[in-house]
C-alpha cells in the first residue's frame, strides 16, 4: 500500500484556504522531516502540518454527525481539519465511495490509505532508518501548501516531532541546555553525524520552526532569527562588512540603523556611501571606485517608501562581487520576493508585520545556507537571541499574516487616496499611487503595496492639527 502525504484528498473538505498571492514557482528549498504514524506501524512519513495519519474505529459515525453539526471547524477525536486549498485538484472526486468501515481493532492498528495524484510518483528508498522504519519519499508537495497563505499557516509545523509533543501548535520549549544520553551522542553531534540542540542561544526547537515558516515564504534556503530587527542589522553588517570595507546604502533608511552605520561602523574603519534610491548611476560609480563589500536597502524605504529596482541593482552588484541585502519590513514576503529578484539576503523586523499583535519584538535575515552561516556564526557569539516564548508568539501572528496583509494593502491604498484628495495635504508618498516617483517600479516587483502611509501637510497646517485632518 502506498502512502503519501501528498495531494490528500477527503470528502469532508468544508473551509478553503484564500490563494492571498501567486505560488511561487519553486517550494524545493523547504527542508523536510520525518514525522511517525501514531498508528504504531513504525513507518515514517514526510509530511506537512495537519494531516491525518490514523482514523479512529467510530470515524465515520463521528464525522457524519459532526460535520452537518459543524462544517466550518471540523472537531473529531485525534482528527485536524486543515485549511485546504481552492486548487481543483484537492476537491474529492464527484461521487467518489468512501472507504469501507473498519473493525475497531483493525482501526486502531491500520492506517487508512491516502489517494495520490495521478501526477505524483511516491519512491520507497531502498534503506530503512535507524529504527528500521521505511522511508517514503513523494516527488512535489500537496498543492496546499504552495500559496504563501498556507505556508505562514502549515509550514515547518509539527514536523519532525514525536507522537508525545504532536499537538496542533509547535510547543514551547523553555530550556537554556539539552540532554545527551552518552558522550558517544555528544560527539556524534559536534561531527555532524547526530542532529540535536546544544545550548539555548545556537538553538532552540521552538525558534526553529519559526525559521523555518520564514524561510518557507521567502524561498530561502536558511535563516536566522535575532532578538530584534535592528540586531540583525547591526550582526549583518559586522558579519559582512571587514574591517577597512566599504559599504553603500540609502538616504532615506530607518534613522537608528543610520546612526549605527554612521557612527560605530567608523570605529572600524568602515567607510560608507549614501546614494539615492533611485540613483542607479551612484550605484555604479562606487561598486567602480570602492571594494564594496555590501549594499544595503530597504524597500520600500522608511519613511517615504522609496522603491529599489531590485533585479537591476543585483546585477549591478553581482557584477562587482558585491552582495546585496534588502530589508523588507514594509513590505513583507507576501507583497515582495526579494531573493526572486535577485537580492542575495533579506531582512525584516519582524515586529512590525509578522507578529501582528504589537507584543513581541524580533528580527530576522533570510537567504542562502553559506551567507546565512556566516552570520549566524556571529550571532552566536554575539547574542541577541530571541526566546522561545517570543518565537511561538511570531508562529501564532504569521498564521493570519496573509490575511492581515490583504486588508493591510486595501486600507493602505484607500487612506493614500483620501489624503492626497484632502485639501490640507501637501504630498502624499505611497508606491501605489500614480503620483509615486517608483509607482510603476512598485507595480513590477510587489503584489502589494502595504500599510504605511507618509504625507506632508501643507504650509497652513500646524502640527498639532495632523490628526485632526
Amino acid at each position: 500500500m502506498a502512502v503519501s502525504s501528498s495531494h490528500m484528498r477527503f470528502t469532508f473538505e468544508c473551509r478553503s484556504d484564500p490563494d492571498f498571492s501567486p505560488p511561487p514557482p519553486s517550494f524545493d528549498n523547504l527542508r523536510r522531516r520525518n514525522f511517525r504514524s501514531s498508528a504504531g506501524s513504525g513507518a515514517a512519513f514526510h509530511g506537512i502540518s495537519s494531516l491525518i495519519l490514523r482514523f479512529p474505529p467510530n470515524f465515520q459515525r463521528q464525522l457524519s454527525t459532526k460535520a452537518r453539526r459543524n462544517c466550518s471547524n471540523i472537531g473529531v477525536a485525534q482528527i485536524v481539519a486543515a485549511s485546504w486549498s481552492n486548487n481543483s485538484d484537492n476537491s474529492p472526486a464527484a461521487g467518489a465511495p468512501a472507504p469501507p468501515a473498519a473493525t475497531a481493532t483493525d482501526a486502531a492498528t491500520v492506517p487508512l490509505p491516502v489517494v495520490v495524484a495521478a501526477n505524483e510518483d511516491v519512491v520507497v528508498s531502498a534503506a530503512a532508518d535507524e529504527n528500521g522504519a521505511v522511508q517514503l519519499n513523494s516527488s512535489s508537495y500537496s498543492s496546499f501548501l504552495k500559496s504563501d497563505a498556507s505556508k505562514t499557516i502549515h509550514a515547518a509545523e509539527r514536523l519532525g516531532r514525536g507522537i508525545e509533543t504532536d499537538g496542533i501548535t509547535t510547543p514551547v520549549v523553555n530550556t537554556s541546555a539539552y540532554f545527551f544520553k552518552k558522550t558517544a551522542d555528544l560527539i556524534d553531534f559536534k561531527e555532524n553525524r547526530q542532529v540535536s540542540y546544544e545550548y539555548g542561544r545556537y538553538g532552540n526547537p521552538t525558534t526553529v520552526v519559526l525559521e523555518e515558516k520564514i524561510s518557507a515564504l521567502e524561498g530561502a534556503e536558511s535563516t536566522v532569527i535575532m532578538a530584534s530587527g535592528m540586531c540583525a542589522s547591526v550582526v549583518l553588517f559586522m558579519a559582512l562588512v571587514p574591517a577597512g570595507g566599504h559599504l553603500v546604502t540609502t538616504t532615506d533608511c530607518y534613522r537608528k540603523t543610520r546612526i549605527f552605520i554612521e557612527t560605530f561602523l567608523p570605529k572600524m574603519g568602515i567607510t560608507t556611501t549614501v546614494i539615492d534610491p533611485a540613483d542607479v548611476g551612484a550605484l555604479e560609480s562606487a561598486l567602480e571606485q570602492h571594494n564594496v563589500s555590501l549594499f544595503f536597502t530597504e524597500s520600500p524605504t522608511n519613511p517615504f517608501l522609496r522603491c529599489v529596482d531590485i533585479k537591476l541593482v543585483s546585477e549591478l552588484c553581482h557584477k562587482k562581487g558585491t552582495l546585496l541585502c534588502i530589508d523588507g519590513t514594509f513590505a513583507t514576503p507576501l507583497n515582495q520576493k526579494a531573493l526572486a529578484l535577485g537580492a542575495d539576503l533579506i531582512l525584516h523586523s519582524l515586529t512590525k508585520y509578522m507578529g501582528g499583535h504589537h507584543d513581541v519584538l524580533g528580527g530576522c535575515i533570510s537567504g542562502s545556507i553559506k551567507v546565512v552561516s556566516q552570520i549566524r556564526t556571529l550571532h552566536h557569539v554575539l547574542g541577541g537571541t530571541l526566546n522561545p516564548n517570543a518565537a511561538y508568539l511570531f508562529i501564532r501572528g504569521m498564521k493570519t499574516l496573509h490575511l492581515r496583509v490583504q486588508q493591510q494593502n486595501s486600507t493602505g491604498m484607500r487612506m493614500a487616496k483620501l489624503l492626497e484628495a484632502h485639501p490640507k495635504v501637501k504630498r502624499v508618498y505611497y508606491p501605489g499611487l500614480p503620483s509615486h516617483p517608483e509607482h510603476e517600479l512598485a507595480k513590477r516587483q510587489m503584489t502589494g503595496f502595504g500599510g504605511v502611509v507618509s504625507f506632508e501637510g501643507s504650509s497652513s497646517v500646524r502640527k498639532g492639527q495632523v490628526q485632526d485632518l
